[in-house]
C-alpha cells in the first residue's frame, strides 16, 4: 500500500507534540476500508493484509512521521491545562486529488505521554459508531472528519468488561482544536502561540490577516456547523473546547446521537449530567467555545483594550449568524427556498407541536407535504391548522416537495440501529454494519422503510457512551 505523505505539522517545534510510534497489536484484521475516500486521498490500495498492518499501527509506512499532539481544553466548563492525544497517533498528512490537505490519524493506537493513566486503546463499538456516523454526516453534506479504515486488534480492551479492541483511521482537514491554542496561551508561550496561529491561517483560512481575522473566520465556520447539526437532529454530546476543530468540521464522535422524537432539551451523553450539551443548547456552547478561543488569541495582541473590544464584537455577532444559518436550513426543510425573518414563527410553531406530541424529527420533516405527516401528531387538529398556514406560505415556491426531499434525509443513523450493529459485530457478524454503511451513503434517496422506522419501546437507547 502506497500512502503519499506530505507532512507539515511535524515540522513545527517539538513543543507541539511527542514523536512516537503506535503500540503494535496482536492479530490485526481489516474490518472496513473506505475505497472511495482512499481514491480521493491518492492511496494505492495494494494488499489488504498490508492495510491491516498499517492501519492497526503495526507497520509504519514510508514517509510517515508518527506523533501525538499536545492540547488543553475546557471539559464541561472546567479547564484542564494539559490533555493531548491520549489514544491517538497522527501518522502524517496527504494532499488529495483536489489539492486539499488532510491528516491521517489512528485512534486507539496505544498509550502516549498524554494518556493520563488510560490504556490508549479503543474497543470495537465506538470505532464502528464513529465510522458509521462520520460517513453518514459526510453523506448529509455536513463538514466532518471521515473514516478511512477500521481494524480489529485481536486483543481485549477492558472497560466494564473485556471487549474486543479496534483501531479507527480518521481523516481530518486538521486536528487543530481550540484547546491547541489554549495550551500555549495558558503557558504564556507566545512564540509557540504565534507559530500555531500562522500555521492555522495558512492551512485553513489563507485570506485571514492576523488573530482577529482568524477568530472571525472560525466563528463563522462554527455558526454554520451548529446550524447544520440542528437541521438533522444531531446532538454532539461533548462539545468541549478540545473537541472543537477550528476547521469547522465535526470531530470526536463519542456519546453523539441523532434524535428520534423531538425535544429541545434532549440529552443522550451519559456524562452530560447537567444537560450542558443538550440539543437546544448547542448554539450557546458553540458561542462559549469561541469566547475561549478569543481569550487565547488575545495573548497575541499588543493593544489589549482594542483587541478585547474587537473580539467581543466578533463573538457577540455569533447568535445572529447562527440564527441566519438556522433559518436558511430550516426554511428549506419546510420547502421555502428563500425564507424571511417572519418565517421563523412558522418553523418554531411546527417544532413546538413536534415537541408537544413527541413527533419523530426525521420522518416529520421528510413527510411534511404528504398525508402521513399528520400521523406523527396526537393533536392532529393543531397540526392541520399549522399545515394550512404552511400550504399558503409555499404557494409561490417553484417545487417545495423537491426542496423538502433534497434537504430532509429519508434515513439517519438511528441509535437503536447503531446499537444493534455493534452487538452483531461483537458477535462476529459484520452484515448489519455493511447494511448501514451502504444505506447511509445515500440518505436522501434510500427509502428503506425498516431503516426509516423509529425504535420500538424495547429498542430505545436512552444513553450513549464515550468508550474511553
Amino acid at each position: 500500500m502506497q500512502i503519499p505523505f506530505d507532512n507539515s505539522y511535524a515540522a513545527l517545534p517539538e513543543a507541539f507534540y511527542t514523536r512516537l510510534n503506535p503500540t503494535p497489536v496482536k492479530a490485526p484484521v481489516l474490518l472496513a476500508f473506505n475505497r472511495d475516500l482512499a481514491r480521493v486521498l491518492r492511496i494505492e490500495e495494494g494488499d489488504l493484509g498490508d492495510a491491516a498492518q498499517i492501519f492497526s499501527g503495526n507497520k509504519i509506512p514510508q514517509n510517515a512521521e508518527p506523533l501525538a499532539q499536545l492540547y488543553a481544553g475546557h471539559q464541561f466548563g472546567s479547564f484542564n491545562p494539559q490533555l493531548g492525544d491520549g489514544r491517538a497517533i497522527l501518522f502524517g498528512e496527504i494532499i488529495d486529488i483536489n489539492g486539499l490537505r488532510h491528516d491521517i490519524q489512528l485512534k486507539g493506537s496505544g498509550p502516549t505521554p498524554y494518556s493520563r493513566g488510560g490504556d490508549g486503546r479503543a474497543w470495537l463499538g465506538p470505532v464502528l459508531r464513529e465510522y458509521i456516523v462520520s460517513e453518514a454526516m459526510h453523506a448529509l453534506g455536513i463538514p466532518t472528519t471521515r473514516a478511512l479504515a477500521a481494524v480489529a486488534t485481536g486483543e481485549p480492551v477492558y472497560r466494564e468488561a473485556a471487549l474486543p479492541g479496534a483501531v479507527l483511521t480518521r481523516v481530518a482537514a486538521s486536528h487543530l482544536r481550540v484547546g491547541t491554542f489554549q495550551v500555549f496561551a495558558h503557558r504564556d508561550q507566545i512564540e509557540n502561540l504565534q507559530t500555531l496561529t500562522d500555521f492555522a491561517i495558512a492551512r485553513h483560512y489563507p485570506d485571514a490577516h492576523g488573530p482577529m481575522d482568524l477568530l472571525r473566520a472560525v466563528c463563522a465556520a462554527q455558526a454554520r456547523l451548529v446550524a447544520a447539526w440542528m437541521s438533522v437532529g444531531f446532538i454532539h454530546g461533548v462539545m468541549n473546547t478540545d473537541n472543537c476543530a477550528i476547521s469547522g468540521e465535526t470531530i470526536d464522535y463519542g456519546p453523539c446521537a441523532f434524535m428520534d422524537d423531538f425535544h429541545m432539551g434532549r440529552v443522550f451523553s451519559s456524562i452530560d449530567r447537567q444537560a450542558r450539551y443538550a440539543f437546544g443548547n448547542q448554539p450557546n456552547m458553540a458561542i462559549w467555545n469561541m469566547a475561549q478561543f478569543a481569550t487565547a488569541l488575545l495573548h497575541l495582541m499588543d493593544d489589549k483594550e482594542a483587541a478585547v473590544e474587537e473580539a467581543t464584537a466578533i463573538v457577540h455577532a455569533m447568535p445572529e449568524q447562527i440564527e441566519a444559518e438556522w433559518l436558511a436550513r430550516f426554511g428549506a426543510k419546510i420547502g421555502i427556498s428563500q425564507p424571511h425573518q417572519e418565517d421563523t414563527a412558522l418553523i418554531q410553531d411546527l417544532l413546538d407541536l413536534m415537541q408537544q406530541d413527541g413527533a419523530d424529527f426525521a420522518n416529520t420533516f421528510r413527510q411534511l407535504c404528504k398525508p402521513m405527516a399528520r400521523d406523527q401528531f396526537k393533536d392532529r387538529d393543531a397540526f392541520d391548522a399549522w399545515s394550512k398556514r404552511h400550504t399558503a406560505r409555499i404557494q409561490s415556491e417553484p417545487d417545495p416537495q423537491a426542496l423538502i426531499e433534497q434537504t430532509n434525509p429519508a434515513i439517519i443513523p438511528r441509535n437503536h440501529r447503531i446499537e444493534q450493529m455493534i452487538e452483531a459485530a461483537v458477535a462476529g457478524d459484520m452484515a448489519p454494519f455493511e447494511r448501514l454503511r451502504t444505506a447511509l451513503a445515500t440518505p436522501y434517496d434510500n427509502t428503506d422503510p425498516d431503516l426509516q422506522r423509529p425504535p420500538t419501546e424495547s429498542e430505545i437507547v436512552p444513553a450513549t457512551f464515550c468508550g474511553t
